[in-house]
């Protein structure tokens, strides 16, 4: 008879059996392991996974995981600037999961931006996976993404470029050594939650420069004597040029006077010379990051800001339905450079043959001057297929990025057309010795302007004239006129400005301008900055002990610097020591010498219609405010109005003023408000309609913009 201890170990052998054959089963069923790909957004990891198949889990950094503290400097001066890197603060869970998938994958790629941003953003995410950066090729860069782009990058991993990591980390601690020390010299000397920056200060500097440019100007007064000619049924306008055929200058009314008295009014004009001929108009090259952040400004009237996120936008993916899924419609966002893939050419080629004709191909498209200092990485901004037209996914996309992608779009294809060629007609006109000229073009063949028709010359015909014909003079126009001081900076030609004097980099613009605005240093006015008390004040401080900070040239020289620190030219930590030794000592001059200053209130004039106590003057971070004396006991503060010398146009009866919204912002209203309710963001003149617009037309300003839009380089 079998024992009951017997029979339990033998089922117990059974049990045990069972289950062993039971892992082994599970076992050889256990999905094999994904190869892991980290990127920096959730909509770009959508597009990428799709791409790549189901090997591939694609997740989202969602940006930086590490950087420097916000509560400290987080720089060890004494140990060579070494940066004291923390995780981000709300990033626990994202580094969580991230670890998590890293130790179930089989490999991890990094495939953050193509720059030194998304450079360190993989070198930072490679020391919080602990992924080894000496053996492993697992950083992975494109430029556009769409599928065979992405397929492409993954054959060809590499290592991470430790000096475009350096680049980016210099510049991450230059910019904390500056902010982090002058910042609470500011507060303790002039005024509590200023602060300034290395490319802030040379931002505003500008700003500030030209407004002094503007108050200094002394203006000059000339003349202009145009004419209405007649021949046949046609008018034209011609200009004064000049007597007895040299060119002259109107400086006065008596000048003007002098050539009146030689014009005989009853006589005919003659022709004394017609120089016809065919002139070029090139297209420009394609979009760089600061160009685009231009045109978009001048001709979309986007903001810097708007336009870098519909860019991104664009470059990350749209999702196009159908077969196509989410696609990415234009190649990397942030570059300083207008080369061209040979990909990109001959697709540009079919396109523009086949839509356009054989005679709009270039036989060699124009190309653009690489800028001092560009780095040149990538390639212009240009959609990824040529083939895939604005108005084929306008139903696909926003306003804003429609606008933007069909003015990527139209760049790129004119960029890679023949000329416009327009029919050039230059008149002399004369009597008595004096000369007058008309010039006159219409477009020949339209070129490249087919595919951008914002760039089209407007056509100024003439009458077919020929020398020795007489003709008839209708009018005399003599207007007096006065030299302008230089414009105000808008956006387009602040980020221009920036750019020409090698000042940041095309990515930083955006963030630089919003910084100023925010701090009030500046504010806006019909969308051109200018500098305020505030920002005037922040800057003469700092420029009195820093002089580096705000000087163009030195600030030039470290962007070199840095670019020399990423082509592995210079050793990053030299590069930071070499502007850091100057400037501690000048911030120890600055702690013991800079006065504190005192930021005295005036009396308004008038007293507090709340407690009756007299009103202050005061200035505040959006500019000087009236506020009551008696604070804080009494809170009441009132806005400073100022008139603008323009009689309301709703109304009739009050006047214009200028106001400011909580924010800061700067609009216009009339003084009898709320009893009439008249508004305008854009300062108003005489042709301003009652609904608060000013027509186009009559705004010079608006031409010049609009000039400055279209002009292309012959």
């Amino acid at each position: 008879m079998v024992s009951q201890t017997a029979v339990k170990e033998k089922k117990a052998r059974a049990v045990k059996k069972t289950t062993t054959k039971t892992k082994t089963r599970a076992k050889s069923k256990a999905k094999p392991k994904k190869n892991l790909v980290i990127v920096e957004s959730p909509s770009k990891a959508k597009t990428i996974e799709k791409y790549l198949g189901k090997s591939y889990k694609v997740v989202a950094s969602i940006g930086h995981i590490r950087d420097l503290p916000k509560s400290t400097m987080g720089v060890d001066i004494e140990n060579d600037y070494q940066p004291k890197y923390i995780n981000i603060r709300g990033k626990g869970d994202v580094i969580k999961s991230l670890k998590k998938d890293a130790k179930a994958s089989k490999h991890v790629y990094l495939a953050s931006d193509p720059d030194r941003e998304g450079e360190a953003i993989a070198w930072h995410l490679a020391h919080i996976l602990d992924l080894n950066l000496d053996d492993s090729d697992n950083r992975v860069v494109f430029n556009e993404i769409t599928k065979d782009a992405v397929k492409e990058a993954f054959k060809h991993p590499r290592k991470i470029d430790m000096d475009l990591v350096d680049a980016q980390q210099a510049r991450r601690i230059l910019d904390r050594l500056v902010g982090y020390s002058l910042s609470p010299i500011l507060w303790k000397k002039v005024k509590k939650g200023l602060s300034a920056g290395r490319v802030q200060s040379i931002a505003l500097g500008l700003v500030i420069k030209r407004e002094q440019e503007i108050q200094s100007f002394e203006p000059d007064e000339y003349w202009s004597l145009d004419t209405m000619f007649k021949k046949g049924r046609t008018k034209f306008k011609s200009t004064f040029y000049g007597l007895d055929n040299k060119k002259t200058t109107l400086p006065d009314n008596d000048a003007v006077q002098n050539v009146l008295k030689k014009i005989d009014k009853t006589q005919p004009f003659n022709v004394t010379n017609v120089v016809s001929k065919d002139r070029k108009r090139n297209p420009q090259p394609p979009f760089t990051t600061s160009t685009m952040q231009q045109a978009a400004n001048t001709q979309l009237n986007f903001k810097t800001r708007k336009t870098m996120m519909a860019a991104q936008q664009l470059y990350e993916g749209i999702n196009l339905g159908g077969k196509n899924g989410t696609v990415g419609l234009i190649t990397y966002m942030r570059t300083d450079s207008t080369r061209l893939s040979e990909t990109a050419k001959s697709e540009a080629t079919t396109f523009i043959h086949d839509e356009y004709g054989e005679e709009f191909v270039a036989a060699k498209p124009i190309q653009g001057k690489k800028q001092e200092g560009a780095q040149d990485a990538h390639e212009a901004i240009r959609p990824t297929s040529v083939f895939r037209t604005p108005s084929s996914v306008k139903d696909k996309l926003t306003s804003e990025q429609f606008k933007l992608y069909q003015l990527i779009w139209s760049r790129f294809v004119a960029s890679q057309m023949t000329p416009e060629i327009l029919a050039t007609m230059a008149v002399t006109i004369e009597q008595n010795g004096v000369t007058f000229k008309a010039n006159g073009s219409q477009t020949k063949f339209a070129g490249f302007t087919k595919a951008y028709p914002a760039a089209k010359s407007k056509d100024n015909k003439l009458p077919a004239l020929e020398i020795g014909d007489a003709l008839d003079m209708l009018t005399m126009s003599p207007e007096q006129h006065f030299t302008q001081p230089p414009a105000r900076y808008t956006e387009a030609t602040l980020v221009r400005a920036l750019e020409e004097n090698g000042v940041g980099r095309p990515s930083t613009y955006a963030a630089t301008i919003e910084t100023i605005q925010r701090r009030a240093y500046v504010r806006l006015d019909t969308k051109k900055f200018v500098p305020t008390e505030l920002g005037e004040l922040v800057q003469n401080t700092v420029q009195e002990f820093f002089p580096d900070v705000t000087n163009i040239k030195f600030t030039a020289q470290v962007e070199a610097d840095l670019d020399s620190v990423e082509a592995g030219q210079k050793y990053w930590v030299k590069v930071v020591d070499e502007f850091f030794t100057p400037f501690s000592k000048e911030l120890e001059v600055a702690e013991k010498e800079m006065e504190k200053v005192v930021l005295k209130d005036e009396l308004a004039g008038y007293d507090c219609d709340i407690c009756g106590a007299p009103m202050l003057t005061k200035l505040g971070r959006y500019g000087k405010f009236h506020a009551c004396s008696r604070f804080p006991d009494c809170r009441n503060t009132q806005t400073i109005v100022e008139e603008i010398g323009l009689l309301c146009p709703k109304c009739k009866t009050g006047q214009i003023v200028e106001r400011k919204t909580k924010r800061g912002r700067t609009f216009y209203g009339c003084s009898r408000y709320p009893e009439c309710d008249f508004v305008s963001w854009d300062k108003p003149n005489e042709k301003t309609l009652p609904d608060g617009t000013t027509p186009k037309e009559d705004s010079e300003e608006t031409k010049k913009d609009q000039d400055n839009t279209v002009k292309t380089s012959d």
